[in-house]
């Protein structure tokens, strides 16, 4: 069926799937996160990821070490393969803006962007005198132009909150992304989408409880839930008027692929659903390298990336703050 389809593949674009497949034998073991749950100092992890591709970023770096050392030279070495990538450009933009408001300084706010986020110009958004002139910059000089002239007005920036913001720019990235994959066809748009899918049904859960006990109105929460994934059209209604967390859960419970992420978690608590989410999505990253022919492992690279940077980040934490007790709670082991 995908004859034509894979060696077309293979002819433009295999050679790179290949070292995407490469790489992701670079990335830490169950024995690797066995034996950095065990260390006692930031050195000590230093030395492990010594052994590891890390190794290289590390290598430099004097004691005492600190925790946003070790995940700004492992968050290096994504960067140096990845570049430009809109999600954390939105959250660049946002930081930026939310700096603004609170007239921050431009180089304290330019050290916190997410480098995958950076682009050429986002140095002129530090220099905005307000919020109109900074909506001007975002539309003439960044990437992300198309999102904000279709969903924000220079208007919204002044009254509108942050994170509606944030979240309104995330709705019609993910939308695009996910036409954009559908469109391609075949093993990319069937994997892409499945992917894409979860994360907006991901994004609709949190959204729904981040927003319980606030002005946020119900005809407001479903303006920010993506027109797509498997909770669309009816779990939408049905989260909107969702009024705690276990009527969310009630919700999720109605989808079988949610019931098991639910399960991990008591009623009445949500502390742990960002773990079990991570978990969920792991396996089908993982998942995503069984199939070959596909763009998908590029995208599912970069993520597992990301998860093993946010281990690090909570191992590194749990050591630095004599916390060794809660080392397992938050990791989220990927092979």
């Amino acid at each position: 069926m995908y004859s034509w389809e894979m060696l077309s593949f293979n002819i433009h674009d295999g050679f790179l799937e290949a070292i995407v497949r490469g790489n992701r034998s670079g990335l830490l073991t169950q024995a690797d996160y066995n034996n950095l749950c065990q260390c006692e100092t930031l050195d000590d992890i230093k030395m492990h990821l010594s052994a590891t591709e890390y190794g290289p970023y590390l290598q430099n770096e004097p004691s005492p070490l600190h925790t946003t050392t070790i995940v700004e030279k492992c968050t290096l070495k994504l960067v140096d393969e990845y570049k430009h990538m809109y999600g954390h450009m939105i959250d660049n933009v946002v930081l930026i803006v939310t700096g603004t408001l609170h007239e921050r300084d431009v180089n304290e706010l330019l050290e916190k962007c997410h480098p995958l986020g950076m682009f050429d110009s986002i140095a002129s958004l530090a220099v905005a005198q307000n919020m109109r002139e900074l909506y001007r910059l975002v539309l003439v000089d960044t990437p992300l132009a198309p999102y904000f002239s279709e969903c924000i007005t220079s208007e919204d920036l002044d009254d509108m909150n942050i994170e509606i913001m944030r979240n309104t720019l995330y709705k019609a990235y993910l939308e695009d992304f996910y036409k954009f994959c559908a469109k391609l066809g075949g093993a990319t748009a069937e994997i892409m989408c499945n992917l894409l899918s979860f994360e907006a049904d991901r994004r609709a859960v949190n959204i729904t409880i981040n927003s319980i006990g606030t002005e946020l109105t119900r005809d407001d929460r479903r303006k920010l839930y993506s027109n797509f994934g498997l909770l669309f059209p009816y779990g939408h209604e049905d989260l909107a008027v969702c009024e705690d967390v276990d009527q969310v859960r009630g919700v999720m419970e109605k989808y079988p692929p949610y019931q098991s992420i639910f399960a991990k978690i008591s009623y009445g608590e949500s502390q742990m659903l960002d773990k079990a989410f991570y978990e969920e999505e792991v396996k089908r990253l993982c998942l995503s390298f069984e199939q070959q022919f596909h763009y998908a492992v590029f995208f599912a690279y970069m993520r597992l990336r990301e998860q093993e940077i946010r281990n690090l980040m909570w191992i590194s934490e749990c050591v630095a703050q004599n916390q060794k007790n809660r080392v397992h709670d938050s990791v989220v082991p990927i092979f």
